[in-house]
């Protein structure tokens, strides 16, 4: 009981500190507002500081933090998001209209998710076993901006299939969806099919078969007994697509919600802004609790209360000399690239295909993409090393306050990366640093989560017990037994992880949230590309095969560490 309100307190907590944050976003932005808006109303204008007075009186932005939060929760009870400070027009309608193009979109993307997952799953109903749990991992592991920029190039202009633009009809929804529910749909059905083998070696399907139940109606039991444990995943992939969705329009100019929060971002039009993050917000917190209620009403009421668990899942097979060729082959590329110049501009080289003078082309400018590629894994895979680590620590902190910071994890899983990219962004701009910061304020629940179990597990173990009997001092007992015990295995954890952050920095930089040109870096290649992607597509598969790579890599590592037991707790 104690422990379930400590958890509702620190999830109001989490939650209230959130939208204090959305809520202050004029105030906490470095930018003057008020030049933002002058700009947009009157380019030609001189920013004077009459001028700029009076719009922050306008504005009402020369009130306290205070008196600017309690304005804006009034309107926002009042149904009023304000105005927006670029277009001057009301800023709900302009959300509505966004979101409602992303839902249409979430929900092809989500019929796309299931019928992936599907096929991934029936082979195991049907021989009681999968040979695809490592293409299913692979496909979860792909970033959607990552899918959507090939699906872009192979399917919208080499082979001229669908449009790749626009929101006209159904034509421009498929590869958008595709790009959005493919990964997805490798989760779920990696999940699925990890789960079944295990639920169809249990007893109650040797009785029904033996008294005749048909194949059919025992595969359906097995998912009904699958499903509710699996639910609360299912709601994380859910919520997982509304921070994909921000990428996804981006590369296919959908005009939904994501792209309505990315564009409010970089334009500092914080009205739009603040209104496009609480609709993304409000759509994740209501995805998860619709993903809680869907979870009772499967257990019914003989055992909601108890709960229903999984036996433990059959790990991925994947040799150890998988992770290594990955590497092996990353290193080399980089290696050859970290040899040459990534800023050297030769107009002659502009667009230049691949040559013995520059092995994957040049780009726009006539730089070496090697040279960008090689480079840019210092600012990509360099900065992820950085936030591991950060995460690192912050969760051996919060493992021994696990009660505590709950609410903190729920809200933190509940944020993709991406929206909380264009917070920080909004506050601190985009950058490096910026994009670092987000990645780790949303890296470490997992973590923690791990390091709290193995806290328990150490305090619970009678050796413990013994060193207290023979007088050893609590401080003794944490620096000589409980941290050597933790740190070691969660940091093993973090490195496995190490390859998703840093896949997650490429997409802030992708996005234009990261790293700043003319750094190479490696999501911020893979936007600079799309310009010419026509012209030089090679320029952008380049960083799009690294980033594969990457996601291979991060694949063969979890995979590898399941198949030996090592340190992970079951789920992580």
């Amino acid at each position: 009981m104690r422990a379930g309100l400590t958890r509702g307190v620190g999830l109001a907590g989490a939650l209230a500190a959130v939208l204090a944050v959305v809520g202050l976003l004029p105030w906490l932005s470095g930018r003057d507002p008020a030049l933002t808006v002058l700009r947009a109303r009157s380019a030609e204008q001189e920013p004077t500081a009459e001028a700029l007075g009076a719009i922050r009186a306008d504005l009402g932005l020369d009130a306290g933090p205070l008196s600017l939060l309690s304005g804006w929760a009034t309107g926002l009870l009042r149904g009023d998001l304000g105005t927006s400070w670029v277009s001057g027009t009301e800023v709900l309608p302009s959300v509505a209209a966004g979101l409602q193009v992303s839902l249409g979109l979430m929900g092809a993307a989500l019929a796309v998710a299931l019928l992936v997952a599907v096929v991934l799953a029936a082979p195991v109903l049907v021989r009681g076993r999968g040979t695809s749990g490592a293409f299913a991992a692979m496909l979860a592991a792909v970033p959607e901006f990552l899918l959507a920029t090939v699906g872009l190039i192979v399917v919208g202009v080499w082979l001229d299939w669908l449009p790749t633009s626009g929101w006209q009809g159904p034509a421009h929804l498929v590869l958008p969806a595709v790009a959005l529910g493919v990964p997805a749909g490798g989760l779920l059905g990696r999940l699925v099919a990890d789960a079944l083998p295990a639920v169809l070696d249990e007893r109650w399907v040797e009785l029904w078969r033996g008294a005749g139940v048909s194949r059919g109606r025992v595969a359906l039991a097995a998912l009904r007994r699958v499903l509710p444990p699996l639910v609360p995943q299912f709601g994380m992939v859910a919520v997982g697509l509304t921070g994909g969705a921000v990428a996804v329009e981006t590369v296919f100019a959908v005009p939904g919600i994501g792209r309505t929060s990315l564009g409010a971002a970089k334009s500092q039009d914080l009205p739009l802004l603040q209104g496009s993050v609480l609709a993304l917000l409000a759509l994740g917190l209501g995805v998860g609790a619709l993903a809680a209620l869907a979870r009772r009403r499967l257990l019914g009421p003989a055992v909601r209360d108890a709960g229903l668990t999984l036996p433990a899942a059959r790990p991925v097979r994947v040799a150890p000399a998988v992770p290594v060729a990955l590497a092996a082959v990353l290193v080399a590329v980089i290696g050859y690239g970290l040899l040459r110049d990534p800023y050297t501009i030769d107009t002659a080289a502009r667009l230049a295909p691949p040559s013995l003078a520059h092995p994957l082309g040049a780009d726009g400018l006539g730089r070496d993409v090697l040279a960008r590629l090689g480079h840019g894994a210092a600012a990509t895979v360099g900065t992820a090393v950085a936030v591991c680590a950060l995460s690192w620590l912050l969760a051996v902190a919060l493992g021994f306050v696990p009660n505590m910071t709950s609410g903190l994890s729920d809200i933190a899983n509940a944020l993709p990366p991406v929206i909380v990219g264009i917070l920080v962004a909004a506050v601190l701009g985009p950058g490096t640093g910026g994009a670092a910061l987000a990645v780790a304020l949303i890296s470490w629940p997992p973590l923690a989560a791990h390091a709290a179990a193995l806290v328990q597990e150490v305090r619970a173990s009678g050796f413990l017990l013994a060193q207290k009997a023979i007088g050893a001092t609590p401080r003794w007992i944490l620096w000589r037994h409980v941290l050597p015990s933790v740190t070691g295995p969660v940091a093993r954890h973090a490195v496995l992880r190490l390859p998703g952050m840093a896949l997650a920095l490429a997409s802030l930089g992708f996005l234009g949230l990261g790293a700043q040109p003319p750094a190479p870096e490696w999501g911020l290649l893979l936007d600079e590309s799309r310009a010419y992607v026509e012209r030089a597509p090679w320029a952008a598969l380049a960083p799009a095969l690294a980033l594969a790579l990457l996601a291979g890599l991060a694949v063969s590592l979890s995979a590898y560490t399941r198949t030996t037991g090592k340190d992970l707790p079951h789920g992580g």
